[in-house]
């Protein structure tokens, strides 16, 4: 055996004499892989007697370049310690190189760097072909598969008395990272060692593969969790039990309780009166997914109402071992629907400009009106803010979450007013929009209807209303199907319901089914104490608008204290509008009027035809005080002296219709 070693060795000794010093071109002894580097060798200027030290990095280039490889030196030590147990002692070592050839990891007996076989096996060492000549770890770089050089195979003669076998590290997209490497005697060769390494090299390129996919199912969770953690509606994942078992803020917000006091707790437990409902025992022991269950929950602030969705699942044998359940406040659900429908009524009390007494008593009256969820009949001139009342009322509300629906019952067609307010279906009449439409009724379930002008609607459908007030139902034209509706109606006039009563162009029965609760909005030239005010914020609004100072010369105030307003606050704003835009200097003075307003100052001021300001005052309180009165002996005529009857008209005491009657001296 030994011979036989012997005599190959002599025999690669020669092919490397013959090409090293003849450049000897066929040498049919030696392997095509080696025969190749040693031309890579010769090419790149490799003197093949050298025998100096190989080249090396140190410093920032050695921490540079570990730094690059820390995944793949973690991931291959144990690999590597494995392998060194197996050849401990031997005078073999195992070596890690990066995709450059520079060792990163060495393992091997404390007297290798010091044998001055194995003394270049050091940590940052080059071992690629241009510095070490033909070896394992430079040549498995070139040739980018695993070799073995076996004694006169390497290159310089200084290798001679090793065997090394390597191996490409590759990560699992087929990038190199490094090479693996067994050296050591050469007469120690063994044809398994490189099995060996290939088998280490094929393990660690198989953990490198576990570690990326750990990496991207750690990214993916991460994502789902954010998601789960930033979507807008409650979750839940309940058990087989029904238990929850995890939840996301979003369903914390909904119960207003945290993870922890929720955690555990079954999902029925959570429903207000509803633990026993077969359509919720139905929904968490689906097998398919189930949509739009209305719920109940309970929480600390009082029941909540939520549309729930659930989806079960299933492991590997269909069975069922648990449910997502997502709950979405209908509350959300409507104010989304009410953002891009338009039907939103931003106005507050807080948005009506008054103080003087007659506005203040309106007020507090709308506020009493909107605690309940009576019909409200909102009486005044045009201008008066009568809608803005209607949005008032309906923001404070128990309904204020629910839609705000306004239809001015003057503004449309007659033959239109039906579907406008009840829809029509597909195909109802000529012109009917395909697949039919919901009217005003439908839309706004659950809330609010604001008619404005109601003294306009045609006496055809009074009745239609009449009976949708009645019996809370309603159906489209032409259609057969029985709509419920759940709405609260705000009325508006500007005219005298009663007198159209008496004249039969409205419904006597229609009138006191709106009239349950009757508001008063005062004319503004019966509230003057008001105007100062009004004017005043019309000017700073338009101010912030305009980007702009504006001032107020007070002086203008007379004129708008004698002007009668017959359009109310509207005319006003439209006044304030039309000073401030011919401000001069940015000061508002009564030359920015218009005409009809300052006519009565047009001849000079000491004119007995002139009245002042305090005469104006009281002609103007006469003729308040005249409409009081005609106003209270037609009510007192009508309901036939009923005290009560006429107070709950009016929406005052009864104590206050006697201090009247005292004042204008009417018997009772």
């Amino acid at each position: 055996m030994n011979i036989q070693v012997s005599a190959s060795e002599k025999s690669l000794y020669a092919h490397w004499q013959a090409f090293t010093h003849s450049r000897e071109r066929s040498l049919p002894g030696v392997r095509e892989a080696i025969l190749q580097s040693w031309h890579r060798c010769l090419e790149a200027g490799v003197d093949p007697l050298d025998s100096a030290p190989h080249d090396r990095i140190a410093g920032d280039r050695l921490a540079a370049a570990l730094k690059d490889r820390e995944q793949l030196l973690g991931v291959a030590r144990p690999f590597m310690a494995d392998l060194y147990d197996i050849v401990r002692g031997t005078g073999f070592v195992v070596v890690l190189s990066n995709q450059e050839g520079y060792i990163l990891e060495f393992f091997g007996d404390p007297e290798a760097t010091a044998t001055p076989l194995t003394s270049n096996f050091t940590v940052g060492a080059s071992w690629q072909e241009r510095d070490a000549g033909t070896n394992a770890i430079g040549t498995a770089l070139e040739e980018r598969r695993p070799v073995q050089i076996t004694g006169p195979e390497h290159f310089c003669h200084k290798h001679h008395g090793l065997t090394c076998s390597a191996a490409p590290i590759t990560d699992p997209d087929g990038q190199l990272l490094g090479i693996l490497d067994i050296s050591g005697p050469y007469r120690c060769a063994h044809a398994h060692t490189l099995g060996m390494v290939v088998a280490a090299t094929k393990a660690i390129t198989a953990q490198l593969r576990i570690i990326k996919k750990n990496n991207q199912l750690a990214v993916a969770n991460k994502k789902l969790v954010n998601f789960f953690n930033m979507v807008s509606e409650g979750v839940l994942i309940l058990d087989g039990h029904g238990s929850i078992t995890e939840l996301n803020p979003a369903a914390e917000g909904i119960f207003r309780k945290t993870r922890k006091e929720l955690t555990g707790t079954r999902f029925q437990q959570l429903l207000s009166g509803e633990s026993g409902c077969s359509e919720v025992t139905a929904l968490l022991a689906c097998r398919s997914p189930r949509s739009e269950l209305e719920l109940s929950l309970e929480t600390p602030q009082g029941p909540s109402r939520c549309l729930a969705s659930a989806e079960p699942v299933l492991n590997e044998e269909e069975q069922r071992t648990g449910s997502f359940i997502t709950l979405r406040p209908i509350k959300a659900v409507q104010n989304l629907v009410h953002r891009y429908s338009g039907y939103l009524a931003s106005l507050q009390f807080s948005d009506i400009i008054g103080e003087s007494r007659e506005m203040q008593e309106a007020i507090e009256l709308a506020k009493l009106s909107a605690q309940s969820s009576s019909n409200v009949l909102l009486q005044g001139e045009s201008g008066t803010g009568k809608e803005i009342f209607a949005q008032a009322i309906h923001n404070q509300s128990s309904r204020r979450a629910a839609p705000f629906i306004p239809l001015n019952c003057g503004a449309i067609p007659r033959e239109l007013v039906g579907s406008e307010l009840f829809g029509y279906e597909d195909g109802a009449f000529t012109g009917a929009s395909k697949g039919g439409k919901p009217g005003k009724f439908e839309l706004a379930s659950g809330g609010t209807l604001f008619l404005d002008e109601i003294g306009d609607m045609p006496l055809e459908h009074q009745a239609v209303l009449l009976r949708v007030i009645q019996e809370k139902t309603m159906t489209r034209i032409g259609g057969l199907k029985v709509i419920p509706v759940d709405v609260r109606l705000i009325c508006a006039t500007h005219k005298n319901l009663l007198e159209k009563v008496r004249s039969g162009t409205f419904r006597q029965d229609l009138y006191y089914r709106l009239n349950v609760m009757s508001i008063t909005i005062p004319p503004l030239r019966e509230r003057t104490a008001d105007i100062p005010q009004l004017f005043s914020h019309f000017i700073e609004k338009l101010s912030r608008d305009r980007g702009t100072r504006l001032s107020i010369d007070h002086d203008l105030m007379h004129y708008l204290y004698t002007y009668p307003w017959p359009g109310n606050v509207r005319e006003l704003q439209n006044v304030a509008e039309r000073a401030a835009n011919l401000a001069i200097n940015g000061v508002v003075g009564s030359n920015q009027l218009p005409g009809e307003v300052t006519h009565q100052r047009v001849q000079t001021e000491p004119s007995p035809m002139m009245p002042s300001l305090q005469s104006s005052r009281h002609q103007l309180r006469k003729q308040r005080q005249e409409r009081e009165k005609q106003q209270l002996l037609q009510l007192l005529n009508l309901h036939y002296g009923n005290v009560s009857r006429v107070a709950r008209e009016l929406g005052v005491s009864r104590k206050t219709i006697y201090n009247r009657m005292h004042r204008h001296d009417i018997a009772n």
